[in-house]
C-alpha cells in the first residue's frame, strides 16, 4: 500500500493538540458520551465508565504512558481544545495481526453546538499524520451509516468502504417463546464444525480479524480444546440448527471479556427461521448469565431474522480502509 500523504494543516492549528491522559479523560469521556449516547450498548457505556475511572487512577495513568503505543486501548490521540474546553477529540487505537501494525482511528466526535467548522476534518488528518510518522500505513475508522457528511469525507480523505455491519441488543428471557416451526435445535454436533468454520469465515472474514477478541479455534471439537478451555475456566455454549438432518445455521457465546456476545454463522442460503430459532433459544439458556446478549452482524443479512428473535439495531457502522 503506498504511503499516505497529509496536509501540513493537519499540525498546524492552535486548538488541535494531543491527547494528555493526565488530564483529559474525563472530558473525552464527557464529550464522547454527548455525542454517541443514543447508539451506545453495553460495551460503550462500559468504554465511557473506564475512561473516566482511568482518568482518576494514578497508577493507571503511569501505566499508560508507557504502553500507549504498545497496546490496543485509546490511550493516544488528539483533542480540540476552545476556551479551555475539549470540543472535539479523535483516538488512536493500535493493533497487531499477522505482524503487521495497524492503527484504528476512534471516537472522531465534535460537540454539536460546533460541528461543520473543519473540526474533524483537522483531527481525523493529524491522526492520519501520526500514524504515517509510526510507519503505520494500514489506518481504518468506523462511521455510522446513517451520517452521511462524515461518509463523504473521509471518502474525500482517502477512505474506501471495506464492510457494513450491524450490532443488536436484546434482553435474556427464559420465558421468550419460540416459533412454530420444524427446525430442530440441538448442542453443535463435531461433524458440523467443518461447515461452522467456513460460515463463520464468511461472517466474520480475515480482512476484519485485527478488530477481533476471539478465535475459531475456540470453537473447535475435540478432547484437547476442550481440555483447554477447562483448564482456563473459559464456558462455551454452542447451539446448532437443522432441518431434515442438514444444518441450517450455528450460533456461539463466547465470554471473552464481552460476556453478552454471541457470533453466529449462517451460509448464503440458510432458512432465516434458523438463526431467529437459534437467538431465541440463547436469549433462554442465558438468562441467568446476562440481562442482555449482543450480536454483530453484516448489515442486511437476516435483519428480518433478527429482529423476528427479539434484537433491536442499535446501529449500522461502515468500515472504512485509508488507501494512497
Amino acid at each position: 500500500m503506498a504511503s499516505i500523504t497529509i496536509p501540513a494543516r493537519a499540525e498546524a492549528h492552535p486548538n488541535l493538540r494531543p491527547l494528555n491522559i493526565l488530564r483529559d479523560l474525563p472530558a473525552v469521556a464527557d464529550l464522547i458520551e454527548t455525542c454517541f449516547s443514543s447508539t451506545m450498548d453495553n460495551e460503550g457505556r462500559r468504554y465511557v465508565q473506564d475512561m473516566r475511572r482511568a482518568g482518576n487512577d494514578n497508577s493507571f495513568i503511569k501505566w499508560a504512558n508507557r504502553a500507549a503505543e504498545t497496546t490496543s486501548l485509546p490511550l493516544s490521540g488528539y483533542v480540540w481544545e476552545e476556551n479551555s474546553k475539549i470540543i472535539g477529540n479523535a483516538s488512536l487505537v493500535p493493533f497487531k495481526h499477522s505482524k503487521q501494525r495497524i492503527y484504528l482511528i476512534a471516537n472522531i466526535a465534535v460537540h454539536p453546538d460546533h460541528r461543520r467548522k473543519g473540526i474533524a476534518r483537522a483531527l481525523t488528518e493529524r491522526a492520519m499524520h501520526h500514524a504515517h510518522e509510526k510507519k503505520v500505513n494500514n489506518i481504518w475508522l468506523h462511521v455510522r451509516e446513517d451520517n452521511p457528511g462524515a461518509i463523504d469525507l473521509y471518502a474525500k480523505l482517502g477512505f474506501i468502504e471495506r464492510a457494513r455491519r450491524t450490532s443488536w441488543q436484546a434482553n435474556t428471557d427464559s420465558h421468550a417463546p419460540m416459533p412454530q416451526t420444524d427446525i430442530v435445535l440441538t448442542g453443535r454436533h463435531p461433524n458440523d464444525w467443518q461447515i461452522q468454520l467456513n460460515w463463520l469465515s464468511r461472517i466474520y472474514p480475515e480482512r476484519l480479524a485485527w478488530h477481533r477478541n476471539w478465535s475459531f479455534t475456540s470453537l473447535r471439537p475435540g478432547f484437547w480444546n476442550w481440555l483447554y478451555l477447562l483448564f482456563v475456566d473459559i464456558n462455551i455454549r454452542q447451539w446448532a440448527a437443522a432441518r431434515n438432518n442438514q444444518m441450517q445455521a450455528a450460533l456461539a457465546w463466547i465470554p471473552y471479556g464481552r460476556g453478552e456476545s454471541l457470533f453466529a454463522a449462517t451460509g448464503e442460503r440458510s432458512d432465516p427461521e434458523a438463526l431467529t430459532a437459534l437467538l431465541i433459544q440463547a436469549r433462554r439458556d442465558l438468562s441467568n448469565s446476562f440481562p442482555t446478549l449482543a450480536l454483530e452482524f453484516p448489515s442486511g443479512e437476516f435483519d428480518g431474522a433478527i429482529q423476528a428473535a427479539g434484537f433491536k439495531s442499535l446501529r449500522t457502522l461502515i468500515w472504512m480502509q485509508a488507501t494512497s
